[in-house]
Protein backbone atom coordinates (compact mmCIF):
# COMPACT_ATOMS: atom_id res chain seq x y z
CA UNK A 1 0.00 0.00 0.00
CA UNK A 2 1.25 3.51 -0.85
CA UNK A 3 2.37 5.74 1.98
CA UNK A 4 -0.54 8.02 3.03
CA UNK A 5 1.87 10.49 4.60
CA UNK A 6 1.55 12.06 8.04
CA UNK A 7 -2.24 12.22 7.96
CA UNK A 8 -4.02 10.39 5.13
CA UNK A 9 -7.50 10.68 3.59
CA UNK A 10 -9.31 9.61 6.77
CA UNK A 11 -7.80 12.46 8.79
CA UNK A 12 -9.54 15.65 9.82
CA UNK A 13 -6.51 17.46 8.41
CA UNK A 14 -7.44 16.37 4.90
CA UNK A 15 -11.03 17.52 5.46
CA UNK A 16 -9.94 20.95 6.67
CA UNK A 17 -7.39 21.52 3.93
CA UNK A 18 -9.82 20.45 1.25
CA UNK A 19 -11.54 23.80 1.84
CA UNK A 20 -10.04 26.44 -0.48
CA UNK A 21 -10.87 29.16 2.05
CA UNK A 22 -8.03 27.95 4.27
CA UNK A 23 -5.88 30.23 2.10
CA UNK A 24 -7.65 33.17 3.76
CA UNK A 25 -6.83 31.50 7.06
CA UNK A 26 -3.18 31.50 6.11
CA UNK A 27 -3.32 35.26 5.57
CA UNK A 28 -5.15 35.69 8.88
CA UNK A 29 -2.34 33.84 10.64
CA UNK A 30 0.22 36.34 9.32
CA UNK A 31 -1.68 39.21 10.91
CA UNK A 32 -1.66 37.32 14.21
CA UNK A 33 2.00 36.36 13.98
CA UNK A 34 2.99 40.00 13.44
CA UNK A 35 1.60 40.93 16.87
CA UNK A 36 4.39 39.06 18.69
CA UNK A 37 7.32 41.52 18.61
CA UNK A 38 10.10 38.93 18.36
CA UNK A 39 8.26 36.94 15.71
CA UNK A 40 7.78 39.94 13.43
CA UNK A 41 11.34 41.15 14.08
CA UNK A 42 12.66 37.74 13.03
CA UNK A 43 10.75 37.96 9.76
CA UNK A 44 11.61 41.59 9.04
CA UNK A 45 15.31 41.04 9.65
CA UNK A 46 15.67 37.79 7.72
CA UNK A 47 13.01 37.50 5.05
CA UNK A 48 12.83 38.89 1.51
CA UNK A 49 9.06 38.78 1.52
CA UNK A 50 8.70 42.48 0.69
CA UNK A 51 10.71 42.04 -2.50
CA UNK A 52 8.94 38.85 -3.55
CA UNK A 53 5.70 38.41 -1.57
CA UNK A 54 4.08 36.10 -4.11
CA UNK A 55 7.15 33.90 -4.33
CA UNK A 56 7.13 33.64 -0.54
CA UNK A 57 3.42 32.78 -0.65
CA UNK A 58 4.02 30.02 -3.21
CA UNK A 59 6.87 28.52 -1.17
CA UNK A 60 4.75 28.53 1.99
CA UNK A 61 1.77 27.02 0.19
CA UNK A 62 3.99 24.31 -1.28
CA UNK A 63 5.42 23.52 2.15
CA UNK A 64 1.99 23.24 3.77
CA UNK A 65 0.69 21.15 0.88
CA UNK A 66 3.69 18.82 1.08
CA UNK A 67 3.24 18.33 4.83
CA UNK A 68 -0.48 17.64 4.42
CA UNK A 69 -0.49 15.54 1.24
CA UNK A 70 3.06 14.36 0.64
CA UNK A 71 4.57 11.04 1.60
CA UNK A 72 6.13 10.73 5.04
CA UNK A 73 9.59 11.10 3.51
CA UNK A 74 8.56 14.18 1.51
CA UNK A 75 7.10 15.83 4.62
CA UNK A 76 10.14 14.99 6.74
CA UNK A 77 12.50 16.23 4.03
CA UNK A 78 10.57 19.52 3.83
CA UNK A 79 10.78 19.82 7.62
CA UNK A 80 14.54 19.24 7.56
CA UNK A 81 14.97 22.03 5.02
CA UNK A 82 12.97 24.46 7.15
CA UNK A 83 14.90 23.53 10.31
CA UNK A 84 18.21 24.01 8.49
CA UNK A 85 17.18 27.45 7.26
CA UNK A 86 15.91 28.59 10.65
CA UNK A 87 19.01 27.28 12.44
CA UNK A 88 21.16 29.83 10.60
CA UNK A 89 18.97 32.83 11.45
CA UNK A 90 19.13 35.25 14.33
CA UNK A 91 17.50 38.62 14.92
CA UNK A 92 17.67 41.52 17.33
CA UNK A 93 14.77 42.43 19.60
CA UNK A 94 14.21 46.13 18.75
CA UNK A 95 12.86 46.81 22.24
CA UNK A 96 15.74 45.34 24.24
CA UNK A 97 18.62 44.95 21.77
CA UNK A 98 18.85 41.28 22.72
CA UNK A 99 19.97 38.85 20.03
CA UNK A 100 17.82 35.74 19.68
CA UNK A 101 17.51 32.65 17.51
CA UNK A 102 14.69 32.48 15.01
CA UNK A 103 14.21 28.80 15.83
CA UNK A 104 13.46 29.59 19.48
CA UNK A 105 10.71 27.12 20.48
CA UNK A 106 8.50 29.92 21.82
CA UNK A 107 8.53 31.61 18.42
CA UNK A 108 8.03 28.39 16.50
CA UNK A 109 5.10 27.52 18.75
CA UNK A 110 3.46 30.90 18.16
CA UNK A 111 3.77 30.54 14.39
CA UNK A 112 2.43 26.98 14.48
CA UNK A 113 -0.57 27.69 16.70
CA UNK A 114 -1.64 30.84 14.87
CA UNK A 115 -1.37 29.00 11.58
CA UNK A 116 -3.37 25.88 12.43
CA UNK A 117 -5.97 27.82 14.44
CA UNK A 118 -6.41 30.20 11.48
CA UNK A 119 -6.83 27.31 9.05
CA UNK A 120 -9.48 25.82 11.31
CA UNK A 121 -11.28 29.12 11.89
CA UNK A 122 -11.45 29.93 8.19
CA UNK A 123 -12.71 26.45 7.32
CA UNK A 124 -15.41 26.49 9.99
CA UNK A 125 -16.64 29.97 9.16
CA UNK A 126 -16.49 29.10 5.48
CA UNK A 127 -19.07 26.36 6.05
CA UNK A 128 -17.17 23.21 7.06
CA UNK A 129 -19.08 21.29 9.69
CA UNK A 130 -16.98 19.56 12.33
CA UNK A 131 -17.89 18.27 15.77
CA UNK A 132 -15.99 19.31 18.88
CA UNK A 133 -14.06 16.02 18.99
CA UNK A 134 -13.18 16.38 15.30
CA UNK A 135 -11.83 19.89 15.89
CA UNK A 136 -9.73 18.55 18.76
CA UNK A 137 -8.53 15.72 16.55
CA UNK A 138 -7.30 18.25 13.97
CA UNK A 139 -5.18 20.04 16.54
CA UNK A 140 -3.85 16.72 17.81
CA UNK A 141 -2.96 15.65 14.26
CA UNK A 142 -1.18 18.93 13.66
CA UNK A 143 1.31 18.28 16.46
CA UNK A 144 3.03 16.08 13.87
CA UNK A 145 3.46 19.14 11.67
CA UNK A 146 4.82 21.04 14.67
CA UNK A 147 7.39 18.31 15.24
CA UNK A 148 8.68 18.76 11.69
CA UNK A 149 9.84 22.31 12.44
CA UNK A 150 11.59 21.26 15.63
CA UNK A 151 8.97 21.47 18.36
CA UNK A 152 8.38 18.86 21.05
CA UNK A 153 4.79 17.71 20.33
CA UNK A 154 4.13 17.53 24.08
CA UNK A 155 4.56 21.32 24.27
CA UNK A 156 2.07 22.09 21.48
CA UNK A 157 -1.65 22.77 22.14
CA UNK A 158 -3.53 19.70 20.93
CA UNK A 159 -7.20 20.67 21.42
CA UNK A 160 -9.47 23.69 20.97
CA UNK A 161 -9.43 24.32 24.72
CA UNK A 162 -5.63 24.11 24.81
CA UNK A 163 -5.38 26.58 21.92
CA UNK A 164 -7.73 29.01 23.68
CA UNK A 165 -5.68 28.73 26.89
CA UNK A 166 -2.48 29.31 24.92
CA UNK A 167 -3.85 32.50 23.40
CA UNK A 168 -4.86 33.76 26.84
CA UNK A 169 -1.32 33.16 28.10
CA UNK A 170 0.22 34.88 25.10
CA UNK A 171 -1.96 37.99 24.99
CA UNK A 172 0.10 39.99 27.53
CA UNK A 173 3.13 39.55 25.25
CA UNK A 174 1.38 40.90 22.16
CA UNK A 175 1.53 44.49 20.98
CA UNK A 176 1.45 46.67 17.91
CA UNK A 177 5.03 47.66 17.13
CA UNK A 178 6.38 49.67 14.21
CA UNK A 179 7.29 46.38 12.51
CA UNK A 180 3.89 44.79 13.10
CA UNK A 181 2.03 47.88 11.86
CA UNK A 182 4.19 47.98 8.72
CA UNK A 183 3.66 44.26 8.16
CA UNK A 184 -0.10 44.59 8.63
CA UNK A 185 -0.24 47.41 6.07
CA UNK A 186 1.88 45.41 3.62
CA UNK A 187 -0.39 42.38 3.98
CA UNK A 188 -3.45 44.52 3.37
CA UNK A 189 -2.08 46.29 0.28
CA UNK A 190 0.65 44.08 -1.18
CA UNK A 191 2.15 44.84 -4.60
CA UNK A 192 0.44 42.79 -7.28
CA UNK A 193 2.42 41.21 -10.15
CA UNK A 194 1.99 41.78 -13.88
CA UNK A 195 0.44 45.23 -13.42
CA UNK A 196 -2.66 43.74 -11.79
CA UNK A 197 -2.61 46.47 -9.17
CA UNK A 198 -4.16 48.77 -11.77
CA UNK A 199 -7.05 46.39 -12.49
CA UNK A 200 -10.13 45.19 -10.58
CA UNK A 201 -7.90 42.46 -9.14
CA UNK A 202 -6.68 45.08 -6.65
CA UNK A 203 -10.20 45.36 -5.25
CA UNK A 204 -10.56 41.60 -5.02
CA UNK A 205 -7.20 41.29 -3.25
CA UNK A 206 -8.19 43.99 -0.78
CA UNK A 207 -11.46 42.15 -0.17
CA UNK A 208 -9.55 38.99 0.76
CA UNK A 209 -7.32 40.98 3.13
CA UNK A 210 -10.36 42.64 4.69
CA UNK A 211 -11.96 39.24 5.23
CA UNK A 212 -8.80 37.89 6.86
CA UNK A 213 -8.80 40.88 9.22
CA UNK A 214 -12.49 40.44 9.95
CA UNK A 215 -11.87 36.81 10.90
CA UNK A 216 -9.30 37.81 13.51
CA UNK A 217 -10.22 37.50 17.18
CA UNK A 218 -11.73 40.74 18.50
CA UNK A 219 -8.72 41.28 20.78
CA UNK A 220 -6.35 41.07 17.80
CA UNK A 221 -8.36 43.60 15.79
CA UNK A 222 -8.28 45.96 18.76
CA UNK A 223 -4.49 45.67 18.93
CA UNK A 224 -4.39 46.84 15.33
CA UNK A 225 -6.61 49.78 16.29
CA UNK A 226 -9.61 48.32 14.46
CA UNK A 227 -13.16 47.68 15.72
CA UNK A 228 -13.53 44.64 17.92
CA UNK A 229 -17.31 44.76 17.78
CA UNK A 230 -19.54 41.66 17.60
CA UNK A 231 -21.06 43.06 14.41
CA UNK A 232 -17.68 42.77 12.72
CA UNK A 233 -17.58 39.07 13.56
CA UNK A 234 -21.08 38.55 12.16
CA UNK A 235 -20.29 40.33 8.90
CA UNK A 236 -17.00 38.45 8.51
CA UNK A 237 -18.73 35.13 9.17
CA UNK A 238 -21.40 35.89 6.57
CA UNK A 239 -18.79 36.90 3.99
CA UNK A 240 -16.68 33.83 4.75
CA UNK A 241 -19.69 31.57 4.32
CA UNK A 242 -20.52 33.12 0.94
CA UNK A 243 -16.91 32.84 -0.23
CA UNK A 244 -16.62 29.30 1.09
CA UNK A 245 -19.69 28.21 -0.84
CA UNK A 246 -18.50 29.95 -4.01
CA UNK A 247 -15.10 28.28 -3.84
CA UNK A 248 -16.59 24.87 -3.08
CA UNK A 249 -17.89 24.56 -6.63
CA UNK A 250 -14.34 24.66 -8.03
CA UNK A 251 -12.94 21.15 -8.53
CA UNK A 252 -10.46 20.57 -5.72
CA UNK A 253 -7.91 19.07 -8.14
CA UNK A 254 -7.67 22.45 -9.85
CA UNK A 255 -6.88 24.14 -6.55
CA UNK A 256 -4.66 21.49 -4.99
CA UNK A 257 -2.53 19.48 -7.41
CA UNK A 258 -0.71 18.01 -4.40
CA UNK A 259 -3.96 16.52 -3.14
CA UNK A 260 -4.69 15.15 -6.62
CA UNK A 261 -1.26 13.54 -6.72
CA UNK A 262 -1.78 12.06 -3.26
CA UNK A 263 -5.11 10.52 -4.27
CA UNK A 264 -3.51 8.99 -7.37
CA UNK A 265 -0.63 7.66 -5.26
CA UNK A 266 -3.00 6.01 -2.80
CA UNK A 267 -5.11 4.53 -5.58
CA UNK A 268 -2.13 2.86 -7.27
Amino acid sequence: MSDPGLFGPDSVTWRVHREPIVTVGGLRSLYLQALLPRAVAGVEQNSRYRKDPWGRFQHTAMYVGTVVYGTTEQAERAGRRVRAIHAKMTATDPRTGERFRVDDPDLLRWVHVTEVESFMEAALRGGLRLSGPEIDRYYAEQTRAAELVGLDPATVPDSAAAVADYYERMRPELELTVDSAATGLFLTLPPLPYGLGLTPVRGAAFGVSALAIGLLPAWARRLYGLPGLPGTDLIASANALVLGRMLSVIPIDWISPLRRDAMRRLAS
